[in-house]
């Protein structure tokens, strides 16, 4: 690099000098390096409160390529290691596992275990809980990131169970709410319209479960909240209606197993006021609930001001939250993730519908012709200008379908 600029090239030199930065950048990845490690996977594995933590680490050639922590769902009878073993199939079910892995917890299933990896891989799987030297420092530094992720993952959930109670008495639910769904839509005047419903849990937004609604029915007038919430809830709950019914007798549904949050919401955060509200009412009384859902409309402040927002809930008068009320910021937080989600659903249809193709509404037109076609004649406005002959000369497109791409472009013909 200094002898490429000594002799004025700084273009070169440049370009050595991005190159060193990217060297050391990647020389530097991790706070720890392993001499006697080349390739492994290392698994730490802490319980506390009946909640796990596994922090997996990923070393390539003798350097920590980084780390991800996971939380398992099991129940707190088990042990570290008895989570550790389902935890370490699942991981691998859809990845290749290194020749080496280390784990904090020696398993009963281990030669097991390296049987079934041994064969996904097609060479041989080590599957080590070392005691002692480097490898051991490895997993003790795992495990005491494990231990500290846990630790932040307990304190923020405690937080959240806090912030959730506060709800509970704000809009006077009869239990602490354990699934919130928030409701909005987006569209430019009628447009590309979409609705958009987040989640929220005990551990926080919950984006897993977020879902979108491409609103579909033509009759709605263009620009017609009402309707197109109106769309949204009926989707929603007659698909939940039928997917997840709920005992009658107990009025509670079975919690999801695979997802840690029940199916059924115990509280809706609409945005918008009492004419909004009414209408999810509606809508919700005509499909019969089984179960009992708390509504609540959040209508903007004056001039759109946060922290001024009015609260419309069915039987009581409209209220607002002190300002500096930690519900009213969980709240808006909220409402701010449904807009943000709804928006962003919406632009990405808008810029779809953007870079349509028109060869795209012809059948038979797949990628390939589609190519041929494009190849051929450069621009789908070429080919709406094409001669019958000259698209049937194109290679793929036989006579039949010329006519078809033909008569497309010209209907009057």
């Amino acid at each position: 690099m200094h002898a490429a600029a000594d002799t004025h090239d700084f273009e070169q030199a440049a370009v050595l000098r991005d190159r060193l930065s990217a060297l050391a950048l990647i020389q530097g990845q991790g706070d720890v390096s392993a001499q006697g490690v080349k390739e492994a996977d290392i698994f730490a594995i802490h319980q506390q409160a009946g909640q796990f933590c596994a922090q997996v680490f990923f070393f390539r050639a003798f350097q920590n390529w980084g780390n991800h922590a996971f939380y398992p769902r099991a129940d707190d009878s088990l042990s570290e290691a008895d989570v550790l073993g389902p935890f370490l199939m699942q991981f691998y079910e859809s990845r290749i596992p290194p020749k080496t892995i280390l784990i904090s917890h020696d398993l009963e299933e281990h030669e097991l275990l390296e049987q079934a990896l041994s064969e996904r891989a097609g060479y041989r799987v080590k599957i080590l809980a070392p005691q002692r030297g480097e490898k051991a420092d490895l997993v003790n530094h795992a495990l005491v990131n494990a231990r500290e992720a846990l630790g932040r993952q307990m304190a923020q959930t405690a937080s959240q169970k806090k912030l959730l109670a506060g709800v509970q008495i704000a809009f006077e639910l009869d239990a602490i709410p354990r699934r919130i769904e928030v409701y909005d839509n987006s569209h430019i005047s009628g447009t590309n319209a979409v609705g958009a419903m987040i989640v929220a849990g005990e551990e926080g937004l919950s984006k897993k479960h977020y879902r979108t609604f491409n609103i579909k029915n033509e009759d709605i007038t263009p620009g017609d909240d009402f309707g197109m919430m109106r769309e949204v809830l009926t989707r929603r709950f007659t698909r939940l209606i039928k997917e997840s019914p709920v005992d009658e007798a107990s009025q509670i549904e079975d919690d999801s197993s695979q997802t840690g949050l029940p199916d059924w919401p115990d509280l809706l955060l609409i945005d918008g006021g009492k004419g909004q509200l009414s209408a999810v009412r509606e809508v919700l009384k005509t499909l019969d609930l089984p179960r009992p859902i708390k509504l609540v409309g959040i209508a903007k402040g004056e001039e759109r001001d946060a922290g001024r927002e009015t609260f419309h809930i069915t039987g009581q008068k409209p209220f607002m939250l002190p300002a500096r009320d930690p519900v009213l910021y969980y709240v808006q937080r909220l409402r701010d993730e449904a807009h943000r989600f709804a928006i962003g659903t919406h632009r990405a249809r808008r810029k779809k519908n953007f870079v349509k193709n028109p060869l795209d509404e012809i059948g038979g037109i797949g990628p390939g012709r589609k190519r041929a076609l494009l190849n051929q004649f450069g621009s789908a406005k070429a080919v709406s200008r094409a001669a019958l002959s000259d698209i049937a000369s194109v290679t793929g497109i036989s006579k039949t379908l010329a006519q078809i791409i033909y008569d497309h472009f010209n209907p009057s013909e």
